[in-house]
C-alpha cells in the first residue's frame, strides 16, 4: 500500500515503531504500533487472537468486532497524534484505533512540595487522565466542565482547562481560550511554559500559581477560577491569583480560624523580614546611627572590629553563599542534602567567623532573611522576594534609610499596579477581606464578587 510505504518513509531510521502484516480469509491487514507506547502483551492476546477467527463479513465491520471499548475510525493525517498516545493502528479498507496504551506512570505519591499537616496526600502526576480524574473525583457535579486543546507542533501536548459553569465567568473562560489559541511552538513539556506565555515579562511577582494538589485546585475552582492541566506535567495552573493568595495554604482551610490568622501574620512578618531585615542593618550600622540605641550600636560594631571588608561586601558576600547553598541543597538527593546542609552552615559558617572573614551578627542577619522567605512554598516567590532584598539592600548602601523607603513606595506601587487577566494584583473584595490576612468565620460564605456573579456559596448551620 502506498500509505504504509508513505509511513515508513516519514518514521525511518526509527526502530520501535512495529509493522505486522496478517492474512485473514485471504484479506491483508496490517497492524502498526510504537512498542515503547502500546502494550504488546495485550496487543498479542487480545486483538490478533480474536482477529484471527474472523472472516471476510466480519472484516467489512470490524470496529464491532474489536475486543476494545475504546476503538476510533480516524483519518490519516491523525495516524502518528495516535500512534504516540499509545494506540493501535489497524489498516484495512478504513483506519482503526484502538486504545492499548502502556502504563508509564509513576503512581499517585503523597506530595512534596506543598506540604500540608491535614487534609489530602496525594498529588498530581504526569498523566492528564488522572490528575482530570483526582479533580472530578472531588467535584462530583455535571457543571464541572473541560474544555480539550492541543499545543505543540511537535509534541502535541493535551491541555485541559477546568472551571465551573455557573460560577467561573464566561469573560474570563474565553480570555484564557483567546491566549492559548495564540500560543505557536513547537513543544509543551511542562505547565511552566504555558505560565511564561501567560505572565507579564517585568512582573516580580508570579500572578498565575501552580500547584500539584488537587484539593487546592478544587478549592480554587469552587471559588470561581480556572486550572489549567497539562499532559505529562504534574503541576496544573491555578488563575487568576492574588498578592494575598500566597499567603494562604490548604491547611488555613483544616483549621481553627483563630491559629490561621496567626499564622498569616506570621507569613506577612516573614515576608517583610525578607526583603528589609539586611538592608536596615546595613542602613543602621553604615549612616544612619541614631534609629537604634546607642548600647546596641556599640554591640552592632563591636562584632565587626576585626572584619576587614566593608559591610555592604560582607552582606552581598553571605547572600550569595548562602544562595549557592540553597540551590546545591535543592539539586542534590536528600541523602547528600543534609550533609550539605550541615557543612554550610556549621561547619564553614563558624570557620569563617573564627577566620574573621564575616561577623557573627551578619551571619544571623541574612539567615534570618533567607529563613523567612522559606516560609513560603512557591519558588516564583520566593525569587521576586529575593530581587527586592538585592533591590533594598543597593538603596540602602547609597541613601541609607532613605533607600528602605524609596524602596517600600517602589514595592507598594509595583504591586498596586499589577494586573492579572485584568484583575488588579491587589484585588480585595468586600467578602474576601474576612479571608486576607486574618480569617473571620461566619456561617454564611460567599467568593468574590470580582471573579463570578454567583457569590453566596452556602451556609453552616
Amino acid at each position: 500500500m502506498d500509505l504504509i510505504k508513505k509511513i515508513k518513509k516519514q518514521i525511518y531510521p526509527s526502530k520501535d515503531y512495529i509493522f505486522h502484516e496478517i492474512k485473514i480469509d485471504g484479506n491483508k491487514v496490517t497492524f502498526l504500533y510504537n512498542e515503547v507506547l502500546a502494550d504488546s502483551k495485550s496487543i498479542n492476546e487480545f486483538i490478533l487472537y480474536r482477529m484471527t477467527k474472523l472472516n471476510t463479513n466480519k472484516l467489512k465491520e470490524l470496529e464491532n468486532h474489536l475486543p476494545n471499548c475504546n476503538t476510533k475510525i480516524i483519518n490519516e493525517q491523525d495516524i502518528f497524534s495516535f500512534l504516540s498516545n499509545g494506540y493501535l493502528i489497524i489498516l484495512y479498507k478504513k483506519i482503526y484505533a484502538c486504545e492499548l496504551r502502556i502504563n508509564l506512570d509513576r503512581g499517585i505519591n503523597q506530595v512534596k512540595s506543598e506540604l500540608a499537616l491535614y487534609g489530602p496526600k496525594d498529588s498530581f502526576t504526569e498523566t492528564y487522565n488522572t490528575n482530570l480524574g483526582l479533580i472530578r473525583k472531588r467535584l462530583k457535579t455535571p457543571f464541572l466542565k473541560c474544555i480539550d486543546k492541543v499545543i505543540g507542533t511537535h509534541t502535541n501536548t493535551k491541555i485541559g482547562i477546568i472551571y465551573v459553569d455557573g460560577i467561573a465567568k464566561k469573560d474570563l473562560v474565553e480570555h484564557v481560550k483567546k491566549k492559548l489559541d495564540k500560543i505557536h511552538i513547537d513543544g509543551i513539556i511542562d505547565s511552566s511554559y504555558l505560565r511564561f506565555s501567560f505572565e507579564q515579562k517585568f512582573y516580580l511577582f508570579p500572578t498565575i500559581m501552580m500547584s500539584e494538589r488537587p484539593d487546592k485546585c478544587c478549592m480554587a475552582l469552587l471559588e470561581g477560577k480556572i486550572v489549567i492541566l497539562v499532559d505529562t506535567s504534574p503541576y496544573a495552573l491555578i488563575l487568576p491569583s492574588f498578592f494575598f493568595d500566597y499567603f494562604h495554604t490548604t491547611d488555613d482551610y483544616y483549621q481553627k480560624p483563630s491559629y490561621t490568622s496567626f499564622i498569616r501574620i506570621i507569613r506577612f512578618l516573614a515576608f517583610l523580614i525578607s526583603i528589609i531585615t539586611p538592608a536596615l542593618y546595613l542602613s543602621v550600622t553604615t549612616r544612619n546611627y541614631s534609629l537604634i540605641p546607642l548600647d546596641l550600636l556599640l554591640v552592632l560594631k563591636a562584632g565587626r572590629t576585626f572584619v576587614p571588608f566593608p559591610a555592604y561586601i560582607e552582606a552581598l558576600f553571605m547572600i550569595l553563599c548562602f544562595e549557592i547553598l540553597k540551590e546545591s541543597d535543592f539539586r542534590m538527593s536528600s541523602t547528600n542534602g543534609s550533609a550539605i546542609s550541615i557543612l554550610g552552615g556549621l561547619i564553614l559558617g563558624d570557620a569563617a567567623v573564627a577566620a574573621g572573614i564575616v561577623s557573627p551578627i551578619m551571619i544571623i542577619v541574612i539567615a534570618i532573611s533567607s529563613i523567612a522567605g522559606l516560609i513560603f512554598p512557591s519558588i516564583e516567590l520566593n525569587n521576586a522576594l529575593r530581587s527586592y532584598k538585592l533591590l533594598f539592600l543597593i538603596l540602602s548602601i547609597f541613601l541609607g534609610i532613605y533607600g528602605i523607603l524609596i524602596g517600600t513606595f517602589f514595592l507598594i506601587f509595583n504591586i498596586c499596579t499589577m494586573k492579572t487577566f485584568g484583575y488588579k494584583y491587589l484585588s480585595i473584595d468586600k467578602n474576601e477581606i474576612k479571608d486576607s490576612i486574618i480569617k473571620i468565620n461566619e456561617k454564611t460564605k460567599k467568593r468574590n464578587t470580582k471573579l463570578t456573579n454567583n457569590v453566596i456559596r452556602g451556609k453552616y448551620q
